[in-house]
Parts: C-alpha cells; structure tokens; sequence
C-alpha cells in the first residue's frame, strides 16, 4: 500500500526535472545565438499581442547595450538559478530510489557534473593539444615541433631563460619569505609589518609590469630621469642603464618582479608554519645551550620543512607558466622570451599551432614531476593518506 501510494509522488519530480533540462537547453541556445536577444524579445512582444514592437525588433533589431543586459540576464538565470534547480530535482529523483540505491547513486550525483566539466575542459584540451603537436603540418603523427622545440635558438633560449626564472625566482622567494616569516615574528607590529609584505600579492601581474616599468623607465643621458632607480643612479652622477634593454641583466630585472610579488605569499605560510612548532621543543633547545641560528637550523627548518616543499612547489608551477610580465615590459625581445610568451608568439603571430603545442606539452611535461613531490609530500604530512 505504501508502495502505491508513494510511486505517484516521483512523477512531479521527473516532470520538474525534464522542465529544468528543457529550460536550461533553451537558454544555452538562446545564449549561443547571434541573434538571441533580438528573438527573446520579439517572441515576447508577440506573446502579449505587441505585433507592431515584435515587427520593429525584427527589423531594426536591439542596441549593443540592451542584447548585452539581456545576455548577462540569461546567463545569470541559467547559470545559477539553472544549476540550482537542476540539483534540487535531482536530489528529488534520487530520493525515490529507496535507501539501498540512494546511499550509492546519490554521491555520483553531485560529483558527476564536476567530472564532466573537468573532462571538458581539461582532460580533453590536454589531449587534442597532444595531437596538434604530433600532427599539425604534417601528413602522420610526428615529432617534428619537439624536435624544433629543442634545436631552434629562439626556443632553447626560451627554454634556458625559464630555466633561470625558475632557479632564482623560485629559491629568491622562498628565502626572502622565509627570512621575513622567522623576522616578523619578532617585532610589535607584525601584523601591520606583514601586511606591507603581503601587499604585492594582491596586485595582478599586469599591474605589477606596469608599475615596475615606471620603476626602470629609462631616458638617454643629459635628460630628466623619471624612473625611480634611473633618478637615483643620475642624483649619484652615474649614466642611467636601460634596464629592459640589457641581457641578461633584464632577464633578473623582471625576476625581481615576480620575488616580489610571491615574497609574500611566502611569508605568511611559512610564517604560520613556524608558529605551529611547539614552544616548549624551543624553550628546551635554548636551555641546552643552543642559539638563535641553531634553533633556527636544526629546529624549526626540520619542522616546516613540508611547507617549505608546498610553498616553492606551488612558487614554481606560478613561475613556469610566467607570461604577463615578461609581455607587458620586453614583450619577450632583448633575450628575455620565456616559454608562455613564445608559444602565444607561435599561436598568434606565426600561426604555427603545431609549435604552439609542442610548448604547451612542455610546459605540462615540466609541472608532472612538481606536482608529483607535492603530492608526496602532503602525503607525508598526512593530508589525503
């Protein structure tokens, strides 16, 4: 009887859902329409009787501004409010599936959308992107773009400029971060002093090109020097140095930027990492006769040492895919071309896909060992075990 009386009860539900679905298509397509905006609102003057309204948007259409709002309408309808009662109906559907079914159904559920997207939007431009490389240009799959990727001068001094970009921002982040996370520790303001550090951080990239920029602006000698450094360097009579101009100097120049910008984030993990070491282990080692740089050596760098892998493995990915910077002040001339901004040169300028690719497989052929340390190192620590 109870059998009966529920089973009825799942047909709102199943309606609700094939409605939401219907909806939801409809929106997509009213979205990747060029003319969906000008059809929504004709469609709907004549739903109310306005035929005269409905035949002048067909005619002379919408303005730029109005098909803009009634796209941002639909897109936040369909997006969120679409998602949502996708879920709800869902979890409706999934509810009549008794206690047995429900328990297994009901996690894949809500996971699946997440793995679909992800497939989408990763795992299958991870592929086609292989492909391109093997293939692009050529009749069969081939090896001809990494084989290119690794003889061409411009590519391997790419390749060699990252390198450096790796080496020196990465190690340069992490010991100026940590320097200041043991530092800050120790003075009254520190939450005031950190946030000065932490600052940069919160500027993008590009912001932070264009401010360096005007930091390094260079003039020819004998005229007034409007950058900060190059003003410095003229107030001690020395000859002002064009710095984005000067390899393999502004190679480190545009390091700096990216030091700066990353100190902080390193600093306040390392920072909490070092206040989660017991005081007490500390105290004790200080009672036994060690010093500061001891306690500091043999205590507490043992002790954060998983941050420290998180901090510059996470420091290193950022570094590795480095393009804003090196775009907005070199644009990759004068020796400084990096990995990212060669494979957009190949991409949109040479329109040389195939090359593009290849980089682009580098560059994630290069973050595979990375991820794999930090991985094992959060497993040492516990986290995912």
């Amino acid at each position: 009887m109870t059998g009966s009386t529920d089973r009825p009860r799942g047909w709102p539900a199943l309606a609700a859902f094939a409605l939401t679905v219907t909806a939801a298509w409809w929106g997509l397509r009213l979205l990747a329409a060029d003319d969906g905006p000008e059809r929504l609102i004709e469609n709907v003057y004549r739903l109310v009787g306005a035929s005269a309204s409905a035949d002048a948007v067909a005619t002379y259409g919408l303005t730029p501004t109005t098909s803009k709002f009634i796209l941002t309408v639909v897109a936040l309808v369909v997006g969120v409010g679409g998602v949502w009662l996708l879920f709800l109906t869902v979890n409706g559907l999934v509810d009549r599936l008794g206690p047995r079914f429900e328990r297994i159904v009901r996690p894949w559920v809500f996971v699946t959308p997440a793995l679909v997207l992800l497939a989408f939007y990763l795992v299958y431009p991870t592929i086609r992107t292989i492909w391109i490389s093997l293939t692009d240009g050529a009749e069969s799959a081939s090896l001809d773009h990494y084989l290119s990727v690794l003889s061409d001068p411009t590519m391997l001094a790419a390749l060699r400029n990252n390198a450096v970009w790796l080496v020196v921002g990465t190690t340069g982040s992490v010991i100026i971060g940590l320097a200041f996370a043991a530092l800050a520790d120790r003075v009254k303001r520190e939450a005031l002093a950190k946030t000065f550090i932490f600052l940069p951080l919160a500027i993008s990239m590009v912001g932070a090109a264009v401010i360096w920029r005007f930091v390094y602006y260079w003039r020819p000698p004998g005229q007034p020097q409007i950058g900060i450094v190059n003003g410095l360097l003229d107030g001690l009579g020395r000859d002002p140095i064009a710095f984005f101009q000067v390899p393999p100097l502004n190679t480190f120049v545009l390091i700096l930027i990216m030091v700066w910008l990353q100190t902080g984030f390193a600093m306040v993990i390392l920072s909490a990492a070092i206040k989660g070491i017991p005081d007490d282990l500390l105290e004790a080692a200080r009672i036994d006769g060690a010093n500061e740089l001891q306690v500091f050596g043999r205590i507490v760098l043992p002790g954060i040492r998983g941050s420290i892998i998180t901090v510059g493995t996470t420091i290193f990915i950022v570094i590795l895919k480095v393009f804003d910077i090196v775009f907005v002040t070199t644009g990759g001339r004068f020796d400084t071309d990096v990995v990212a901004v060669r494979m957009f040169t190949e991409l949109i300028r040479f329109r040389n896909p195939g090359r593009a690719s290849a980089l682009a497989v580098v560059l994630l052929v290069a973050v595979v060992p990375i991820m794999v340390v930090n991985v094992r190192n959060l497993r040492r620590q516990g986290v995912g075990a």
